[in-house]
């Protein structure tokens, strides 16, 4: 991979030095800013080598970078080794940020390039107001993949897109298109443009796979009272769909053809791109009246309605049944010595896939055996995945698509003789878990003003974590969505009923263990009072049990313990139809009460 990408690297100064441009930004997005891309806009992977699904690239004529959270700074130091990249940690105190980096690294003058269509309007704006206050001048119209990477480039993908049908929706995509529209009108804007995957799929009520664990496809979107037009390949639309489009009003035409259509929008028209979304060179096309605002549908979407709520429970279910399997041939086989890491996604994969409404797994599971726990999105490979053995922790972080819904759950276990270390550091994460899962909190509540409760414990004792404590899972779609979150960076999304958001804690010791408890809570109305108002709570979804050998009961109140068998006794109830009675029994131990 180095010698590769090290050639990859020399190619991109190579035309870099043919334009007269000192230093490039590549992030790991595509032109719809997502988080996960086609491999057809892997182009930071294929000139750093590094994998992840969140990190920048910075390239100039004599360095290289390569900036990205606490969730991959293990895999990026081992990634990077001799790519001719350094690795920079992001939101880390006194590590230089891509900006402050430049600044120092550029002279009077210097030409800083990017690809527009890889920043939002936002992130080009700000690019641009740096080069301005520092001497240096910006472009974004340097489309670095056309020019460097012309050889075993991957096409576009060409699967068939298909209807997600209403009874798993619960609502149509012409009610939902209206919706949309009143939020657009709302605002003072007659129309509006979507290029965000998900929230084309969700408002269109169709699906993909263009993209790994996220059934979305590559397309824009137009809607306006006159006109609704689908940017897509043509190769991906058969009849049946193209029929559904036509019965929803929904022109079809090529994805390619999108710049051109925007230029052509009449200059009395005042359309709505969210600047957060909407790419740079798309926005530049456009010469009519602009609202830039966040996209109404990413709060519509996040709101679920009681069809897929109830379908998620039910997906819920069937993916603790299969977990209760998984887990089980675990403890037969973790002590043979037979298996690794990557087994354990495989098992996980088949005993999933007996549901008639699995559609695939809703990211890579991260299977990290004692030290590869601490690797927080640590992906196991053939090279790098450990052999499983009769003791130490094992951090399982798994999710899958269903038809009717999207899981995502974190356990962690020991495989044999748990150390009090252990013990301990296991029973703080959980009491953190707990005590966010219980909480009740008035309306109007952030994300931000609840992260301490999951923390507090960890704190008392010194300990921490980098990462978020929660984040939005969408209904058979990306198992990270937004708008709403829990961590301790400010955000100004309330928690509102319908919204399903992780609550996922933990504690890694780089080189022994990791430590992460995940569970998917629902935002549901709670108490009223006539004095303080309304009040929100949570009501759990994931079904399956904590490590009953890993929790020091000493370390709990009786709030907790109690909290700990209902869930439990929840669990065993709404799991045990689906099993046999072997599993039932192994359940039946597993939840027995405190």
């Amino acid at each position: 991979m180095s010698k590769e990408t090290v050639k990859n690297l020399e190619a991109l100064r190579a035309q870099m030095r043919q334009l007269r441009v000192d230093a490039v930004i590549i992030p790991g997005t595509d032109p719809h800013q997502s988080e996960y891309v086609s491999d057809h806009w892997k182009l930071r992977n294929w000139v750093s080598g590094f994998t992840g699904s969140n990190g920048t690239a910075v390239v100039t004529l004599d360095q290289a970078g390569l900036w990205t959270d606490s969730r991959y700074f293990l895999q990026a130091a081992a990634e990077l080794e001799g790519s001719g990249f350094d690795m920079h940690k992001e939101d880390v105190p006194g590590e230089a940020t891509i900006e402050e980096w430049l600044v120092e690294n550029l002279h009077d003058g210097a030409v800083l390039a990017v690809d527009g269509y890889l920043f939002s309007i936002i992130k080009a704006a700000q690019l641009e107001e740096l080069c301005g206050r520092n001497g240096l001048r910006f472009a974004s119209d340097f489309n670095i993949a056309d020019r460097v990477w012309t050889e075993d480039r991957p096409a576009r993908p060409t699967g068939k897109i298909y209807i997600h049908d209403e009874k798993y929706a619960g609502e149509s995509a012409s009610s939902k298109i209206e919706r949309i529209l009143a939020e657009v009108e709302n605002a003072g804007a007659e129309s509006i443009f979507i290029p965000s995957l998900d929230e084309i799929a969700w408002t269109l009520n169709l699906r993909g796979d263009d993209v790994a664990f996220t059934p979305v496809f590559v397309s824009y979107l137009y809607l306006s009272a006159d006109e609704r037009v689908l940017f897509i390949d043509d190769v991906k639309v058969d009849a049946d769909v193209r029929a559904y489009l036509k019965s929803i009003g929904v022109k079809v035409r090529a994805y390619d053809e999108v710049k051109d259509y925007l230029g052509s929008i009449s200059t009395h028209e005042t359309i709505m791109l969210d600047p957060a979304k909407v790419s740079d060179t798309l926005s530049r096309a456009l010469d009519c009246m602009k609202v830039y605002a966040t996209s109404p549908v990413a709060m519509l979407k996040a709101v679920k309605n009681d069809v897929q709520l109830e379908g998620t429970r039910r997906a819920m279910e069937r993916d603790g049944a299969a977990l209760v399997r998984l887990f089980m041939w675990l403890e037969q086989n973790a002590g043979t010595g037979k298996y690794t890491e990557l087994d354990v996604w495989d098992k996980g994969i088949e005993f999933r896939s007996q549901s008639e409404l699995y559609r695939g797994d809703s990211f890579g599971m991260i299977a990290g055996y004692k030290e590869h726990g601490a690797i927080v999105h640590y992906s196991a490979s053939k090279e790098s995945a450990s052999t499983l053995a009769a003791d130490g922790l094992l951090l399982i972080d798994s999710g899958a698509q269903y038809l009717d819904g999207t899981t995502d759950i974190t356990r962690t276990l020991t495989l044999g003789n748990p150390t009090a270390d252990e013990i301990h550091d296991y029973t703080l994460v959980l009491k953190g878990h707990l005590a966010l899962a219980r909480a009740q909190f008035p309306v109007g509540t952030r994300g931000s003003q609840l992260d301490a409760l999951a923390r507090i414990y960890l704190w008392e004792e010194g300990m921490s974590y980098l990462h978020g404590t929660g984040h939005g899972v969408g209904h058979f779609l990306a198992v990270h969505e937004g708008p709403q979150n829990i961590r301790l960076n400010e955000n100004p999304t309330t928690l509102q009923p319908g919204m399903i958001t992780s609550d996922e804690p933990g504690v890694y010791k780089a080189g022994k263990y990791g430590i992460r408890i995940e569970n998917l809570v629902l935002t549901v109305p709670g108490e009223h009072s006539e004095e303080f108002g309304d009040f929100y709570r949570f009501e759990v979804l994931t079904l399956f049990p904590y490590d009953r050998s890993l929790i020091d009961c000493s370390m709990l109140t009786a709030q907790e313990i109690a909290q700990i068998n209902n869930y439990h006794k929840q669990v065993y109830d709404r799991l045990s139809p689906y099993l046999n009675d072997t599993e039932k029994q192994w359940l039946a131990e597993k939840t027995h009460q405190l």
